[in-house]
């Protein structure tokens, strides 16, 4: 029963790495990256996410919570992350940029 314990320790902290793996994504992708692949609002998804952390943390392997919680975060890892990496810069927000960079890229002003 030891090693049966352990193993079941071992696919809890995983589950919790993997959904703040798919949290800390999430947050940090683009809010208009998720209109233009045409997948739900980056708020919801930093929910569901938020919330399949959370009950990762608190309640059993064995309780059909986290299983709930491993499901949302499989579609994010599998629909939703793909087709925001699939985006021009991978739905990153960026840094830096220059001071005339707008919305959409660098303004030249009509040149």
């Amino acid at each position: 029963m030891q090693g049966f314990a352990g193993f079941m320790w071992l696919l809890s902290v995983a589950l919790i790495v993997f959904s703040g793996f798919a949290l800390v994504d999430a947050a940090t992708r683009r809010e208009d990256a998720y209109r233009a692949a045409d997948k739900k609002t980056k708020p919801f998804w930093l929910i569901i996410l938020g919330l399949a952390f959370v009950v990762n943390l608190i309640f059993n392997i064995l309780s059909f919570l986290p299983i709930i919680g491993l499901v949302a975060t499989i579609v994010y890892m599998v629909d939703v992350r793909p087709a925001l990496r699939g985006l021009p810069g991978g739905g990153r927000s960026r840094r830096g940029g220059s001071s005339s960079d707008g919305p959409y890229g660098p303004y030249n002003g009509g040149r």
